[in-house]
């Protein structure tokens, strides 16, 4: 009897586990200083985890150093893991767009150069169709005073970025906090968006 209790569970359990692998989905966006996307996302309920790190360029396993020199074609991104059960893809897009200047093609803020770049990285045409959407809405709403030059992209290997970059706005408080009001990133998307969002 023992034995066909415990049978029966097993069986529950592995019907359970397709369910429980589709509460775990993977988003990719740039918009330049991945230490500054992170806030925003870590916050919202729902998001699993972020990881900053490297992504559209050529080289393999790239470091800080040579990401920043411009020359590999990678971005700054950051990976977002999260359950779509409690937070949806478009939802992630309007974070994404808030915390961007989708005008400047140039790279985000202080921080110029084609690694500081904003783009959407859609790992499937799900995503691709949604993000195309969503910059055709913002594009068609008029609320931006200029063209949206975010581009949305195939997603191609994530390379985490070095262990220091992680959580740095957690671990570095007031050297980020200061990093940020220095760049400017607060003013300028306060202009373009209005008042940040209270959290």
């Amino acid at each position: 009897m023992k034995k066909l209790a415990l049978l029966a569970s097993l069986i529950a359990l592995l019907a359970l586990a397709p369910a429980q692998a589709q509460t775990r989905a993977v988003a990719i966006f740039a918009g330049g200083c991945f230490w500054c996307m992170e806030p925003p996302f870590d916050k919202l309920d729902g998001v699993l985890a972020t990881t900053s790190g490297y992504i559209g360029g050529t080289k393999a396993d790239p470091t800080y150093e040579q990401v920043t020199s411009g020359r590999t074609g990678h971005y700054e991104a950051l990976q977002v893991e999260y359950d779509p059960a409690r937070v949806s893809y478009q939802q992630l897009l309007d974070v994404f767009w808030r915390n961007i200047d989708p005008l400047d093609a140039a790279g985000q803020f202080c921080d110029k150069g084609p690694q500081y770049r904003s783009g959407i990285f859609a790992l499937d045409d799900s995503q691709r169709a949604m993000a195309e959407a969503s910059r055709a809405a913002l594009e068609k709403s008029g609320k931006l005073p200029g063209r949206i030059v975010t581009e949305i992209l195939p997603a191609a290997k994530f390379y985490p970025a070095e262990a220091y970059h992680q959580d740095y706005y957690r671990k570095n408080s007031a050297s980020y906090t200061y990093y940020r009001w220095s760049c400017g990133r607060d003013r300028r998307l306060e202009k373009l968006w209005g008042p940040a969002p209270k959290s």
